[in-house]
């Protein structure tokens, strides 16, 4: 009986062990194949259709119907609403991570980080919805304008991204050891100096891992930024002004395009960026996780 019970155990272990096995080779395999399949679509603007890389990447003429397809306009518009969104949020953040652990651990617990976690649940077309309806006008009202505007975009993209950055940061508070409060308060330092002397520069490295990885969230973001920013194809003189990013081009355009076109080629492109900066995200995250542990 105790031999049966026994090689069942054995066999139960290699099947868990082998079906593990075929998932991590199976999130391999699907990963390449979406790089492959990205990118085998978006150099056909280059390789195809002969656009030039150049006016692709600091043009900001985008005119599909004459060929001519700069995105220099959708890149920026892009980079300041997600740079915007994470100096907004950042503060905010780090405030709520060292109020939740260290001021009011209760009150954190019951009411903050619940509320953090419904806010990651929310969708993102409601996050539109209500910017629509109450900061495009509160806007319009207050800086005069249409309302839709990259400061919308901003506002609305730190909103989604508060919740990431204080998670990863509150996670990265928990870790700190307990003996380095007892030696700065022993020390004679106020826990004001506390945190800014010995918590906030012990949880740089999670800190900054949670504003990267809100600052790729911000990146990629579509449905909401779509809905508020304006999408007006041109380089902004301000952030009281429309603009648009490359996700709301390519949601906007995509269906509108046929296969094999230029202009479909154009978009494919511009995911390829996407993932690009992508990758350039999770590099600077792994390098500054290396470095923390290190440290």
């Amino acid at each position: 009986m105790r031999k049966r019970t026994l090689m069942t155990k054995i066999k139960n272990e290699y099947a868990g062990r082998i079906f593990s096995t075929l998932c991590g080779f199976f999130i391999i395999i699907l990963t390449i194949t979406i790089i492959f399949f990205i990118t085998s679509r978006g150099i056909q603007t280059f390789t195809k259709h002969g656009y030039p890389l150049s006016d692709f990447l600091f043009s900001g003429n985008w005119k599909a119907s004459e060929n001519k397809f700069g995105t220099f306009n959708f890149i920026l518009g892009s980079g300041v609403v997600s740079l915007g969104a994470v100096i907004v949020s950042t503060p905010l953040a780090i405030c709520l991570a060292v109020f939740m652990n260290l001021i009011s651990p209760r009150l954190g617990r019951k009411f903050l980080q619940p509320a953090m976690e419904l806010f990651v649940g929310i969708p993102s077309v409601v996050y539109g919805w209500i910017g629509i309806t109450v900061l495009i006008p509160f806007i319009k009202r207050s800086f005069g304008g249409l309302g839709f505007s990259m400061l919308a975009g901003i506002i609305v993209l730190s909103i989604m991204i508060l919740p990431t950055i204080t998670s990863i940061s509150s996670d990265t508070i928990k870790t700190i050891p307990q003996d380095y409060l007892e030696a700065s308060y022993g020390l004679g330092a106020t826990r004001w100096q506390t945190i800014v002397k010995v918590i906030i520069p012990s949880a740089k490295s999670g800190i900054s891992t949670g504003v990267v990885l809100g600052m790729a969230r911000a990146f990629g973001e579509a449905l909401a930024v779509q809905m508020v920013i304006g999408n007006a194809r041109i380089i902004p003189k301000n952030l009281l002004q429309p603009g648009s990013t490359l996700t709301s081009a390519i949601t906007m355009d995509m269906a509108n395009t046929t296969t094999g076109s230029a202009w479909n080629a154009a978009l494919w492109s511009m995911g390829l960026i996407l993932l690009i900066v992508s990758f350039i995200f999770i590099v600077i995250t792994r390098i500054i996780s290396r470095r923390g542990d290190l440290h």
